[in-house]
């Protein structure tokens, strides 16, 4: 590209990102600031305010947070990258009203639309208002209990497979394994078949990973180059003119990481698009779609078959995003969920024992509905999703000017006022933290902070139902609530329950030699204190357990 091209995309460059800072002088100059005496930590410097120690992205980030309560209470306030204010809340009412009852006013931010809408378009992830809430009318079905149901094979299937390749590996006696990895294409492969009809991975031990299973991975990297360019870069340059000129400019910016996610995109788009023309040659042109995997049941192919009797359906588009979407946010979270379950279990053989004996009574090969009531199982799994959520904060836009948020728990102003209310300026983030909220010891008693499933096993304390926390599972946020619950928490129940009564039933768990940290990032992940470290200088993931066949 000539010099006088490129000239032209740094001026285009220069040009979307003077206005912001000039409206953020402008913002500074109009008065004062209605959250300006909201007490909070005080800011690292100007450019990243408290951000890097909010999100530290590694273990040690918990007991931060934990410190922050302990010293402001459950709402506050930080400073967020260029000075920019953050609310941080977990107040039971503040969030009521955040995710349910003012919901329409509040929502995903501008930054989280504008990223997820160029990574993996017109989905789920990246539409608002209107617009959004007909998506979801539409995918509501193939969602809803009636259809997960039918899946149930499929997710047997897929299991066994790896507990198959899991025997093979420990067949000359317990051994140290890193699961991590086969969580990981387990859950890729269950979303895949279940989802899309697809196969991306045989599942055997020295089966060769599938591509776009690396771009997803790569996607929630923390390596920070990788992560500058997918939020404060990439989703500003595809504002810019037309495709062709956008394309220019990402090809034209001399960022290896830019480019790195560059292709990421196109890989996911045209994976995406193989899966949905798979789906379109099966339910078309004379195609059985009996014998697709999943027997024609997966929810892309149930899919098809309601678009072509409905006028109002989703456009091509729209469909290549939810696929893309639909991966991305079921691979890595359930994943992580069943990490954290096995572990527990690994640290408290005595509950994992009576699982193991319910499991095995149960019987193999279980119907949805006796899986999905197995009373032990049950507990289990709320009792780890509620303490560790695999998602541990979301975050909201105020989309009105100064919108009046109620507190159930007053706050004390730097200037000694009590304010039972805060006036928020529009376009004020928030952080909601579910992660505090789920173990808030004022909703779930003394013991809120201890992993204790037979709580789940008798009634709840009233201060649970009292507290109305605004969540679609549980009386918890971990699977949030609103309009932007995720829409595919049953299929993640199901996954949960079927993969780990399989694995329990079949092997016996207990810690290995090192200690596995969980590192605070936008999903939680698993590592351990010597995990060799990245060329970006992060840890590598790990999740290594002692794994012993017991059949």
């Amino acid at each position: 590209m000539d010099s006088l091209a490129r000239h032209s995309i740094w001026r285009t460059i220069a040009i979307a990102i003077v206005p912001y800072l000039v409206w953020r002088l402008l913002k500074r100059s109009r008065g004062k600031d209605p959250l300006a005496d909201i007490p909070g930590p005080a800011p690292d410097n100007w450019l990243t305010g408290s951000f890097m120690k909010i999100f530290p992205m590694d273990s040690g980030g918990w007991e931060y947070h934990d410190g922050l309560v302990r010293e402001y209470g459950k709402t506050f306030k930080f400073k967020g990258l260029m000075g920019a204010d953050v609310l941080y809340t977990y107040d039971e009412r503040a969030v009521y009203h955040i995710v349910l009852k003012d919901q329409h006013s509040w929502e995903e931010t501008r930054e989280f639309v504008r990223t997820n809408g160029r990574i993996f378009g017109i989905g789920l992830f990246s539409t608002m208002g209107e617009h959004h809430r007909r998506q979801r009318k539409l995918l509501n079905p193939v969602f809803s209990a009636a259809h997960i149901r039918d899946l149930t094979p499929t997710f047997y299937s897929v299991t066994q497979r790896f507990t198959g390749s899991l025997a093979q590996l420990v067949s000359e006696g317990e051994k140290e394994i890193d699961l991590l990895p086969w969580l990981t294409r387990t859950a890729l492969e269950l979303v895949a078949q279940s989802g899309f009809g697809y196969s991306f991975d045989t599942l055997e031990p020295d089966a060769r990973e599938h591509p776009f299973a690396k771009t997803l991975k790569n996607l929630l990297c923390v390596d920070p180059g990788l992560v500058a360019a997918r939020n404060l870069i990439f989703p500003y340059v595809y504002n810019l003119g037309t495709p062709r000129f956008q394309r220019a400019v990402v090809n034209a910016l001399p960022w290896k990481k830019l480019h790195e996610l560059r292709d990421m995109v196109d890989l996911t788009h045209k994976t995406s698009l193989e899966i949905l023309e798979a789906t379109r040659r099966a339910v078309g042109n004379g195609g059985n779609k009996e014998e697709r995997i999943a027997g024609g049941k997966d929810i892309m192919t149930f899919m098809a078959n309601m678009e072509a009797s409905q006028e109002d359906r989703l456009p091509e588009d729209e469909l290549i995003a939810l696929i893309s979407t639909m991966i991305f946010a079921a691979m890595d979270t359930t994943s992580n969920a069943l990490s954290r379950l096995l572990v527990v279990l690994a640290q408290n053989p005595e509950v994992q024992d009576k699982l193991r004996e319910e499991v095995v009574q149960s019987g193999e090969g279980l119907d949805y509905d006796t899986i999905t009531g197995l009373p032990y199982l049950d507990a289990i799994c709320r009792e780890t999703l509620r303490l560790y959520s695999p998602i541990p904060f979301v975050f909201r836009e105020a989309g009105e000017a100064n919108m009046v948020l109620p507190l159930l728990n007053p706050i004390t102003t730097t200037d000694g006022r009590k304010l039972q209310n805060l006036v928020v300026p529009k376009h004020t983030v928030v952080l909601i933290q579910i992660t505090q909220q789920n173990k808030d010891p004022d909703v779930w008693g003394p013991d809120a902070t201890e992993w204790k499933p037979e709580r789940w096993l008798s009634p709840l304390p009233l201060s649970v139902a009292d507290a109305r926390v605004p969540g679609i599972y549980s009386n918890i946020l971990t699977f949030f609530g609103g309009s932007r619950s995720c829409i595919g928490f049953k299929f993640a129940q199901l996954e949960m329950k079927i993969v780990l009564s399989e694995l329990i039933r079949n092997f016996r768990f207990t810690p290995g030699d090192k200690e596995i940290i969980w590192q605070l990032m936008p999903i939680v992940t698993p590592t351990t204190q010597d995990a060799k470290l990245t060329p970006a200088g992060v840890k590598t993931l790990r999740l290594p357990l002692n794994v012993k066949c017991i059949r």
